[in-house]
């Protein structure tokens, strides 16, 4: 069973990820609301995944990413972006991102992509 750490500053999107993943037998070890946290809930629990938001208060998915690939070149984390963010979306790619989503995402795309990793 894959341990997920969901990133994401809006708690209704936490909890449409969790509850697909949760679905499909993932198990979702933490929830962070901003990357500062997430880079500490990552260091802190070494999940095998993370979905990140892009855009977030205090520190952005794309500056956690790189944080999170500093810390641990190996992790596996795939960026949630919302329609028109396909800049950062490149450059989170190049950061190190595994893949990503685009909202609003279908339960089964967000399966497939998880579960590729």
């Amino acid at each position: 069973m894959k341990r997920v750490l969901i990133v994401d500053d809006a708690a209704f999107m936490r909890m449409a990820i969790k509850n697909i993943l949760v679905k499909h037998d993932f198990e979702v070890i933490d929830e962070a609301e901003n990357g500062l946290v997430g880079l500490n809930k990552y260091k802190e629990l070494r999940p095998d995944l993370v979905t990140m938001d892009i855009t977030m208060p205090e520190m952005t998915g794309l500056e956690a990413l790189k944080e999170i690939i500093a810390f641990d070149p190996n992790a596996k984390i795939v960026m949630v972006s919302a329609m028109g963010q396909e800049q950062m979306v490149m450059e989170a790619i190049r950061s190190g991102a595994k893949s990503f989503i685009v909202k609003p995402f279908k339960e089964d795309h967000v399966i497939q992509t998880l579960s590729k990793l």
